[in-house]
């Protein structure tokens, strides 16, 4: 016996100017910035709002970008809440080397948790804004791209019924497996891809940071980090082989190898506690060019999936969620198709910018474990340059800190 197919709701389609799909920092920024300008917009998110704001994800935000949220009246709790770095550490050869980034540059970091900032975003646009949002909907389709008039069809949670909204833009926001990407006509798009090679088995630990800053451990069993969410939780991750079994990494491997990689002369010890989340991410990254097809526009981990080795796929999220929220706002309220014709070129150049620096960086972090003899030694002497030329550990803070980008 077949399934029955899902009914199609009898009413007549919904139309809003913009649907995005997806409710990441990505779609919600987009959301927050059509709603301020008066702008109807639709959000379909297939998880629930519960677990959208409890998903631990990336924490380190740079300065343009907050800055860039503040700008459009979102970043008042971040600013309240959130952490300020101004250097990170490096770990090797059993040394440690403090790099003071704020000093080169007068710019920082916050430290803020993703899932605090989702959060914070959905209530302003659903609760303040007034924004409409779809939680837990099913099979998103995409219609009529090329058409001046495309529409979104969905599953209905509730009802089970196929809900269809007419739009005139669709923000493709839902990740790098997400149903507007595969929207894309494979004939008429290019996906560069990278894979490092490797992969990091990424913990939250119920345990105080061990260290005021962020720590890089390079060591030849393998790149060991730590960053604080919290007071009272700390991120740390581990190289291990990619596709590797997180039950493979009981209690006591992890903090023997966290004690072993982080070791350094001086280091005040770690600070142990319940490992709240292991798995395994496997370091690799693409870039989807162009990130515009007709009437849909892609942004965040839909475009450009970037491996967390740089802190970086948050940052380029925000950074095309403004530029995309801009642009359709000229569009539709002042029919300026400036930002839009412009979009997915300055965009990519921004995201080769960052794939290009977490490359660099990925061999500073595995080249000293990697056994080959040449990128070990090669991985030593960028260390070493950053801390004995100043012209390279200005240039490293300006990647670093996205010191170029504006938002």
């Amino acid at each position: 016996m077949t399934a029955a197919s899902p009914r199609v709701s009898s009413g007549a389609a919904q139309r809003f100017p913009v649907v995005v799909v997806g409710a990441g920092p990505a779609g919600l920024t987009v959301g927050n910035v059509l709603r301020a300008a008066g702008v109807g917009c639709l959000v379909l998110e297939t998880e629930t709002r519960e677990f959208i704001e409890r998903r631990p994800r990336a924490g380190v935000i740079e300065e343009w970008a907050v800055r860039g949220l503040e700008r459009r009246g979102l970043a008042r709790s971040l600013l309240e809440r959130a952490q300020r770095h101004t250097e990170c550490e490096f770990r090797f050869a059993g040394e440690s080397y403090r790099f003071e980034y704020t000093r080169l540059t007068g710019r920082h970091h916050f430290v803020y948790p993703q899932q605090c900032l989702v959060t914070d975003l959905v209530r302003e646009y659903a609760d303040v804004r007034g924004g409409e949002i779809r939680f837990g909907v099913r099979d998103v389709r995409l219609r009529g791209l090329e058409s001046g008039r495309p529409s979104v069809s969905y599953l209905c949670p509730g009802s089970g019924e196929r809900r269809v909204v007419e739009a005139d833009f669709v923000a493709g926001c839902d990740g790098a497996r997400g149903v507007t990407r595969a929207a894309l006509p494979a004939g008429r798009v290019r996906v560069a891809c990278h894979d490092y090679g490797v992969g990091w088995l990424a913990l939250l630990a119920e345990a105080p940071p061990s260290c005021d800053c962020v720590v890089f451990g390079m060591h030849p069993r393998g790149f060991a980090g730590h960053m604080a969410r919290g007071p009272k939780v700390t991120r740390y991750y581990l190289q291990c082989p990619p596709g590797d079994d997180p039950g493979n990494w009981p209690h006591e491997r992890v903090w023997a190898e966290l004690r072993e990689r982080l070791g350094a002369v001086g280091a005040p010890p770690l600070r142990e506690g319940r490992l709240i989340e292991r798995r395994v991410l496997d370091m690799h990254g693409h870039i989807v060019e162009p990130m515009a097809f007709g009437r849909l526009f892609l942004a965040g981990d839909a475009a450009h999936l970037t491996a967390p080795i740089a802190a970086k796929g948050l940052n380029l999220a925000l950074h095309d969620a403004f530029l995309l929220g801009d642009g359709l706002v000229a569009h539709l309220t002042g029919g300026d198709e400036t930002g839009l014709s412009g979009y997915s070129a300055t965009c990519l150049a921004q995201a080769w910018d960052y794939q290009e620096f977490s490359q660099w960086l990925g061999e500073v972090y595995h080249g000293t474990a990697s056994g080959d003899p040449y990128r070990a030694g090669a991985a030593r002497a960028r260390l070493r340059r950053l801390f004995a030329s100043p012209v390279a550990a200005a240039a490293f803070a300006e990647q670093y800190l996205g010191a170029r980008t504006t938002g």
